[in-house]
């Protein structure tokens, strides 16, 4: 009488182990870098969103006859920005004018202290 046994072909646990190991590894390498990614990708909209507000100021300071020594408000730069007055993109803050048309820089984030930081170059 002869015995049927059949050896099917799969993987072992030690090998499915490794698979899952490595694959561990390898995302344990890339979510520190898409979260820096991110990190510099808000950083560089704030900064873009910065030098916007900063030329819907100069835009307006022109167009009203202002004079450096003038204040500026939110309400007077928001029809100058296409889309009206944006926010950081890193905790949705409001940007802080400074004060007057001559300020440099004139608008700030309250974000700044991060890293990579939120400050105009």
């Amino acid at each position: 009488m002869k015995i049927n046994t059949s050896r099917k072909a799969g993987f072992t646990l030690v090998e499915i182990m490794i698979v899952v190991a490595i694959i561990g590894l390898l995302a344990a390498i890339a979510i520190p870098n898409f979260v820096k990614a991110r990190n510099t990708s808000q950083a560089n909209a704030c900064i873009n969103n910065m030098r916007q507000v900063d030329s819907g100021i100069q835009q307006w300071a022109l167009e009203n006859n202002k004079k450096d020594t003038d204040a500026v408000t939110s309400g007077d730069v928001g029809g100058y920005i296409k889309g009206g007055f944006p926010v950081c993109p890193a905790g949705a803050s409001v940007y802080t004018l400074g004060g007057t048309v001559s300020s440099i820089p004139s608008v700030t984030c309250p974000n700044a202290g991060l890293t990579p930081p939120h400050v105009l170059p």
